[in-house]
């Protein structure tokens, strides 16, 4: 639905308002003393972007030592671990109400009755790396203590159960606004470092404060936008679709609207700290399959982090076949760590969109997606010349269909994309 022009008008202008801002914003925090800034820089944990699982998408706050162990053990068995899924992730649920009189974050002993250490010590025991869950503001989204004000020891206390990996959250940020959010998500990047333990640390932030202006300064991920929930098209957007909108924290983001808001991001995805465009829902709700293979893909060749949600232990066999693609992985994971950008003209606004970037593993140069987002089934046509960067003689392949297309001509031709389903062209040397 196409708004009126005077909304237009004022949409743009915003834009431009917010994107000035931040430059200047940028161009200050370069001033900050550097006694304030020594040795801050993200964890260097993040070459690659990270692979995994966490509870959330499918249990919300209601996780337990049964559901975090037999989850792990599922990724092993089912050959995810493998194929790189390494980190198993608790989100919300594992710590009670209350600090202790030491003020330390209490373990839910009912949930974990042996506490943390000894379910991080079975991760291990499989190969695989594990994470927990806490927040830069008094309260988490479970309404549990936050980590702000107990930085220090709540990392201490994180390194010492042998936690590899922070996913870090703003849903008590609002009571602790006395501090900017670099500053609060600064803190807890210092505390990690502190410890002396590698600890992956991913910053929720929702995309509030345009965190890819800021947030590589010291994190391995972050957040750009709102949570995502289990549906293709239909999201609580409320007409925000973009990355600068001023509504970016709500929850409840579209597979199609996150796509949408990275077409403003792409471009500051980098080795190191990647713009993280939420957790996997495939195998989540009941998107078709040309719909979790469009989720994927993007998600892939965009290098956000490829976090699953759905409960493997109960994942239907197709959805998992999504998951496990390995040259869908392959984008993900690809040396370059450059991400796709999108192509205006190319792309038809609601009918169909056209992202391209540069690759460099093996023999794969380039990859291009084309994705039908309209009502109807279509046959696309483009000039290779339109598309940066190729290089004439490359052969393509079509991933999802696992065929060769030949050698790179003058165009390239789609012919019958159905509607949602994206085409995924890897051109490769010979």
């Amino acid at each position: 639905m196409i708004a009126p022009k005077p909304e237009l008008e004022f949409y743009d202008v915003t834009i431009f308002l917010l994107r000035s801002c931040y430059k200047i914003a940028t161009m200050k925090l370069n001033l900050v003393p550097l006694a304030l800034v020594s040795g801050v820089s993200a964890q260097g944990l993040a070459t690659k972007p990270q692979m995994g699982w966490n509870s959330w998408n499918s249990f919300k706050a209601i996780i337990n030592e049964s559901i975090i162990e037999s989850t792990a053990s599922t990724i092993v068995k089912s050959g995810l671990a493998s194929l790189g899924y390494n980190y198993v992730l608790m989100d919300a649920g594992w710590q009670t109400l209350e600090r202790n009189e030491e003020g330390r974050q209490q373990v839910n002993l009912t949930r974990f009755p042996g506490g943390i250490k000894p379910v991080a010590d079975y991760i291990h025991k499989l190969g695989l790396k594990v994470g927990i869950y806490s927040d830069a503001g008094i309260y988490g989204c479970d309404f549990a203590p936050g980590s702000y004000g107990y930085e220090e020891l709540d990392a201490a206390q994180y390194a010492e159960w042998g936690i590899d990996y922070l996913k870090y959250d703003n849903c008590g940020g609002f009571q602790a606004n006395t501090l900017s959010v670099q500053e609060r998500f600064h803190r807890m990047s210092h505390a990690l470092k502190d410890t002396g333990r590698d600890i992956f640390y991913s910053l929720c932030e929702w995309g509030h404060q345009f965190p890819w202006f800021w947030a590589d300064q010291f994190s391995d991920s972050y957040r750009m936008s709102g949570d995502i929930h289990s549906q293709y098209k239909k999201d609580n957007s409320n007409g925000c679709a973009t990355a600068y909108c001023l509504n970016t924290g709500y929850a409840g983001v579209s597979v199609l609207t996150m796509i949408r808001k990275m077409r403003e991001i792409s471009r500051f995805q980098k080795p190191g700290s990647w713009a993280d465009m939420d957790m996997l829902e495939v195998g989540v709700g009941n998107m078709t399959r040309y719909q979790e293979e469009t989720h994927f893909s993007f998600w892939a060749a965009l290098k956000s982090p490829l976090i699953i949600g759905a409960d493997v232990n109960n994942i239907r066999e197709r959805s998992l076949e999504v998951l496990k693609n390995k040259e869908i992985i392959a984008l993900n994971q690809d040396k370059l760590g450059v991400a796709v950008n999108y192509l205006p003209s190319l792309s038809k606004e609601g009918q169909y969109q056209v992202w391209a970037g540069p690759l460099k593993s093996g023999k794969s140069r380039h990859v291009i997606l084309v994705q039908n987002y309209g009502t109807d089934a279509l046959d696309i046509s483009f000039p290779v010349k339109e598309v940066p960067g190729l290089d004439a003689g490359l052969v393509i392949r079509d991933v999802w269909a696992k065929k060769s297309l030949g050698k790179l001509g003058a165009s390239i031709t789609l012919k019958g994309i159905e509607v949602d389903q994206v085409k995924v062209l890897v051109l490769s040397e010979k």
